[in-house]
């Protein structure tokens, strides 16, 4: 199933991996021209080799950006709804030329007092190729549940 769920559709356990990006210079400078975070450890290779690191590593937050893209691009995705946030660490430095997908699942569900959506709860993982856990946590959504239907048979 490719289609975007419903709350309804989704039940706690299921799982499923996203497609995978690379992280490229251009993508770490635009990140920093977005934001204007210039941080040296993120585009100056000559400072980021005198750091742990060695070499330049991507803004933490980016990271957490890629994971929210790529779960949008998962055969497993919800119809939008709001994003409720985020609980997120930083566990590896995520460096140029990495290749990065995200592990996730619906950890808990419940409904809510707003009739029509219900909350799920996505623990994450961004993984590199070396099957690294680089970032984790969890994202919480409100998602809409399936319409209705009335006494005709129609979709309310």
């Amino acid at each position: 199933m490719t289609d975007e769920r419903y709350w309804d559709d989704a039940k706690v356990g299921d799982e499923c991996v996203t497609p995978a990006v690379t992280v490229t210079e251009a993508m770490v400078n635009a990140y920093a021209e977005l934001t204007g975070d210039f941080t040296p450890v993120h585009v100056d290779e000559e400072y980021a080799k005198t750091t742990p690191f060695g070499t330049r590593v991507a803004h933490g937050l980016f990271g957490l950006s890629l994971a929210d893209g790529l779960k949008t691009r998962a055969d497993y995705r919800f119809l939008p709804g709001m994003s409720l946030g985020w609980s997120w660490d930083f566990k590896l430095p995520i460096k140029l030329g990495d290749t990065v997908h995200v592990k996730f699942r619906v950890g808990s569900m419940r409904t809510t007092k707003r009739d029509g959506w219900g909350i799920v709860v996505l623990p994450s993982e961004l993984i590199n190729q070396c099957g690294e856990v680089v970032q984790l946590g969890e994202h919480r959504l409100m998602i809409p549940m399936r319409p209705k239907s009335n006494a005709a048979g129609e979709q309310a």
